[in-house]
């Protein structure tokens, strides 16, 4: 599966901006997807992930309460909202998908996925 990565931007300390991330093909519903960020001189971290249809998510402590993932499977697109913005969420977020049909789970390990998207910039200003 192809993704693209969209909707990054800069934003001021506690405002909001939703990223989205479209995938090419047919079978998107059979996909776990996740989220992950890389700030500069840093590894590339979890964010959150959500199965193939939605009912669990899964976030990374420092974004739980702020940050939401969610799907539409019509339309092949997973979401990433993420409200009251702190500066050190500044980086580099990308998506990243994981064939996972049967099974109904969430993914936090960057090794667990095999398809990424380009990477969009989110930077919070002060």
């Amino acid at each position: 599966v192809q993704l693209q990565a969209s909707g990054g931007g800069l934003v001021q300390a506690g405002g909001s901006l939703r990223l989205s991330c479209t995938a090419s093909g047919r079978t998107f519903s059979r996909y776990t997807m996740g989220w992950f960020r890389q700030a500069p001189g840093k590894e590339r971290e979890f964010v959150a992930s959500i199965s193939r249809s939605g009912r669990t998510t899964w976030y990374e402590d420092s974004v739980k309460g702020r940050f939401s993932i969610s799907r539409d499977n019509a339309k092949n697109t997973v979401y990433l909202q993420l409200n009251s913005l702190k500066p050190e969420d500044t980086a580099v977020y990308y998506c990243a998908a994981k064939f996972t049909y049967p099974r109904e789970v969430t993914l936090r390990g960057l090794w667990e996925y095999d398809s990424w998207g380009q990477g969009t910039q989110v930077t919070v200003s002060s």
